[in-house]
């Protein structure tokens, strides 16, 4: 059995996190290094590892993170302004952890491009 990531062992509450929703197929909290005065980390609890591994199968999951990502906008006053969602993928993106993740970043100003 491969060993947990970080963010599985964050839905098992094995490692604390300042939580701000969860559901039966998400969980969102904020980021422990924040990029911006908003920064939500949202993951599916389904062990996803990265966007290249996306199935399918997992579309209308995927699709259900993009509503929660809308709804923590429009709770964190960030929706109207602008907010960037991002996901790495692989190392050369700086995916440090194996688990599908999606970064939620507003509350000021971002360049283009990005990185």
């Amino acid at each position: 059995m491969a060993e947990k990531t970080l963010f599985s062992k964050i839905i098992d509450r094995e490692i604390p996190a300042d939580i701000v929703y969860e559901d039966d197929q998400c969980l969102a909290f904020r980021d422990i290094s924040p990029q911006a005065p908003v920064h939500i980390l949202v993951i599916p609890k389904k062990p996803i590892p990265s966007t290249s591994a996306i199935l399918p199968e997992d579309a209308e999951l995927v699709g259900h993170i993009f509503c929660v990502i809308a709804r923590l906008a429009e709770d964190n006053g960030i929706a109207k302004s602008g907010y960037r969602v991002v996901s790495n993928c692989g190392p050369d993106a700086c995916q440090t952890v194996p688990h599908l993740h999606f970064h939620v970043l507003g509350g000021r100003g971002f360049a283009w491009p990005p990185g």
